[in-house]
């Protein structure tokens, strides 16, 4: 792929210079139609290796696309991108085909005369409705899916989840038993607590400080995000969820996870493209690839950003209540 794209910056080098040669007249200034001809059918030329390029793309290049969505919520938004997607390739094929086939079509010759009409009211009201009436009902459907996800005032029994955001670190600590966290500040940052938490809030006791995220399948998990320094973007792909952390405020997202980290690993989706991986892997002298969850920093925040990462567990309730009851409260830790 790295070498077709090669290829198609060559080609478009060559065809600026051969127009720039044009345009400062070293060649000959008016098109005959023996020229007129001849780029007609390149312009159709074009056209086939575009499409075969684009077909390919969309066969060959799936391997790099996310597995279905890891979260209930998360299904509308695949529902979006699908739907989207869909109907921009349905546009992106008609209008493209219509723009390099007139282009040859209606190829300049001396015995033709262009007809000219001032307006069409009927295709005037035709080309500005439709996509006005389509981009309505798809920013309707994402308003929908956002205020689906943002709003969780009406979330049954939810883990509480604050996750703090520093270059180039993440760290997290769960609600305790209250089920409500303590206050948070950088004021409070100071040896062992680098999250800033305020002991003195009775809320804070017994929250518990871990170094990876694990989830409950199928219970509702309410993220709350700070930041310690500059801007970060929690992003959990899997989960089709990412929030900005910013400096100085909490911002928050919740989504229900619906599928475990081994029944994800093993649908045949995930499967097949880890044994993909896996081969490429293997061929370098590389450990082997595992699936897991993760959470990433989706913003450039500085020189590691890339490594920026927090692992995701997604497991039974019965093995997430016995992990969480092993962790530490901050009261024992924080003495």
């Amino acid at each position: 792929m790295l070498a077709l794209f090669y290829i198609f910056i060559a080609v478009a080098i060559a065809v600026s210079v051969w127009q720039i040669t044009r345009i400062l007249n070293f060649r000959t200034v008016t098109a005959t139609d023996k020229d007129n001809e001849t780029q007609g059918k390149n312009f159709m030329i074009f056209m086939a290796a575009m499409y075969a390029m684009m077909i390919y793309c969309l066969i060959f290049m799936n391997v790099i696309m996310l597995p279905e969505s890891a979260s209930v919520e998360g299904e509308h938004d695949d529902n979006l991108f699908n739907i989207t997607f869909i109907l921009i390739g349905i546009v992106q094929f008609i209008v493209q085909f219509l723009l390099f086939y007139f282009s040859y079509k209606y190829r300049g010759k001396k015995e033709n005369k262009a007809l000219f009409f001032a307006d069409s009211h009927k295709l005037e009201l035709i080309w500005t409705l439709t996509p006005a009436v389509v981009l309505v009902l798809l920013i309707g459907y994402g308003l929908w899916q956002w205020n689906n996800v943002m709003d969780l005032s009406d979330a049954e029994d939810p883990i509480i989840i604050e996750v703090y955001s520093k270059q180039f670190q993440w760290e997290a600590r769960y609600a305790g038993a209250d089920n409500t966290l303590g206050r948070g500040n950088v004021n409070f940052i100071k040896g062992i607590n680098t999250m800033g938490v305020d002991m003195s809030d009775k809320n804070a006791a017994d929250d518990k400080k871990v170094t990876e995220l694990h989830l409950p399948k199928g219970r509702k998990v309410i993220f709350k995000f700070r930041s310690q320094d500059v801007l970060h973007s929690a992003y959990m792909p899997h989960f089709r969820a990412q929030m900005n952390c910013v400096p100085g405020m909490v911002t928050e997202f919740g989504f229900t996870p619906k599928y475990t980290t081994e029944e994800m690993r093993q649908q045949s989706e995930v499967m097949a493209k880890t044994e993909k991986i896996n081969k490429i892997r293997k061929a370098k002298g590389e450990e082997p690839y595992v699936f897991d969850y993760i959470l990433l920093c989706n913003k450039i925040c500085g020189a590691s950003h890339y490594g920026m990462q927090m692992k995701i567990i997604v497991e039974e309730e019965a093995e997430f209540k016995k992990w969480i009851a092993e962790q530490p409260t901050l009261a024992e830790v924080i003495k």
